[in-house]
């Protein structure tokens, strides 16, 4: 599964839009992002985490969707953050608050509007996006209401609910959660964004998982339930794709999650504000 995944961040890769700059959001080499501004003042601003079982990855495989985001008006930003085993998921979860913070900091000299941001995260980034849009305190570190982030679109997540993840899991995916997340349980509930569904939460959420993938279909299913019963807008969306297809295919003509995404992001940026 690595391995694959490695693949797919070389092969699918494409060059940085001339316009990406790198920003620095903290002190270590692994805390920066790429930015690439909308072509109007006061555009939305839409924070990108990549996935990577929370032990590699890089920013820079999300470049086609710079590119589509930048087509349809918005920032965009792609966030690298520590990785597993130097860091902890708790840590990996404060620097894409960080990260979202600095943005927010930053936004009249970026020309963004801090009111209209989207969070979005593929895989376990997904995980991470959801951690961040349903715990208040990683935003609250850095003086932000959890409502900061508009919407929060998880791409083929898993690991809502990190102890139950672990029960159903196989061998080789339960090795993978327990190297992310380790053996205590009361630690895997503290990091799993099921626990912390009730409100505060960001006001809306859309879950988008593949059909073809049996636990991420329970884990999206039984998560939205928890955040309907917080009260939050949840879209739920199943599509006909791979793991991988749902992010490498991201912005190609007819792919049905990026239809879904374009939809939902427009309802939560409409709903916020000119």
């Amino acid at each position: 599964m690595r391995f694959a995944i490695l693949a797919l961040l070389f092969v699918f890769t494409a060059p940085a839009l001339a316009q990406t700059t790198e920003r620095a959001y903290g002190a270590d080499p692994r805390q920066r992002l790429d930015f690439t501004p909308a072509e109007r003042r006061g555009a939305a601003l839409v924070l990108f985490v990549h996935g990577g079982a929370w032990s590699f990855g890089d920013k820079r495989a999300a470049a086609h969707m710079a590119a589509h985001f930048h087509a349809q008006g918005y920032a965009f930003a792609s966030i690298n953050y520590r990785l597993v085993p130097n860091a902890t998921v708790e840590q990996q979860a404060e620097d894409v608050a960080a990260a979202l913070a600095s943005l927010a900091r930053d936004a009249a000299a970026l020309r963004v509007d801090a009111r209209r941001m989207i969070l979005i995260g593929h895989s376990a980034g997904a995980h991470l996006a959801a951690l961040v849009g349903t715990d208040p305190r990683y935003l609250a570190r850095h003086r932000l209401a959890v409502g900061t982030i508009d919407g929060v679109i998880l791409l083929d997540g898993a690991g809502y609910d990190v102890p139950r993840q672990i029960a159903d899991a196989g061998p080789l995916l339960r090795r993978m959660y327990v190297n992310a997340f380790g053996s205590d349980e009361p630690a895997q509930r503290r990091l799993s964004p099921v626990t912390h569904a009730a409100a505060p939460n960001a006001p809306s959420f859309m879950i988008i998982h593949s059909s073809r993938r049996a636990d991420s279909t329970a884990q999206s299913r039984s998560f939205a339930q928890a955040l309907t019963n917080g009260r939050s807008a949840v879209v739920v969306t199943p599509v006909d794709d791979s793991h991988s297809g749902i992010f490498r295919r991201f912005g190609q003509p007819g792919h049905r999650t990026t239809e879904e995404v374009d939809a939902f992001a427009q309802m939560v940026l409409a709903a916020a504000g000119p």
